[in-house]
C-alpha cells in the first residue's frame, strides 16, 4: 500500500510493507526513531540521466536530504519516523524592518 502526501508530517508511523510518498524541503532531516526503512531520495540529474539514490535506514540512523522533492519510505519493520525541517528554516533571523519603514516610524511614532 502506498500512501502520498504533498507535505511531510512531522512523525510517520508505517507497518511492514507500507510505503509513503511525501515531499520534503532541501536540508531537511530524517530521524529513525523505531525499526528498519527504504528511502528513495528525490530525483536529481547526472548529465542527461535521471536517477534516485536508495539508502537503508536503521533504529537511530539519521539521513539529511540535500535536495528537495518527493521521496518514498518503505517499511521493511514496524517504524516510526521523525521528519525534522531544515536547519536554515528553524534558525531563521528575525526579520528587520526596511529602513524606509523605520523613518516612517521614527517620524510618526507609530
Amino acid at each position: 500500500m502506498i500512501t502520498a502526501l504533498s507535505q511531510a508530517p512531522d512523525s510517520i508511523v508505517l507497518e511492514p510493507g507500507q510505503s509513503l510518498r511525501t515531499s520534503v524541503e532541501a536540508g531537511a532531516w530524517l530521524q529513525l526513531a523505531e525499526g528498519s526503512a527504504r528511502v528513495v531520495s528525490p530525483p536529481g540529474w547526472f548529465g542527461e540521466t535521471v536517477f534516485m539514490t536508495e539508502t537503508l535506514l536503521e533504529e537511530g540512523d539519521m539521513h539529511r536530504l540535500p535536495h528537495g522533492g518527493w521521496i518514498e519510505v518503505s517499511a521493511l519493520t514496524p517504524v516510526h519516523l521523525r521528519v525534522h525541517a531544515p536547519m536554515a528554516a528553524r534558525a531563521a533571523a528575525p526579520v528587520q524592518p526596511r529602513p524606509v519603514m523605520r523613518l516612517v516610524r521614527l517620524l510618526t511614532g507609530w
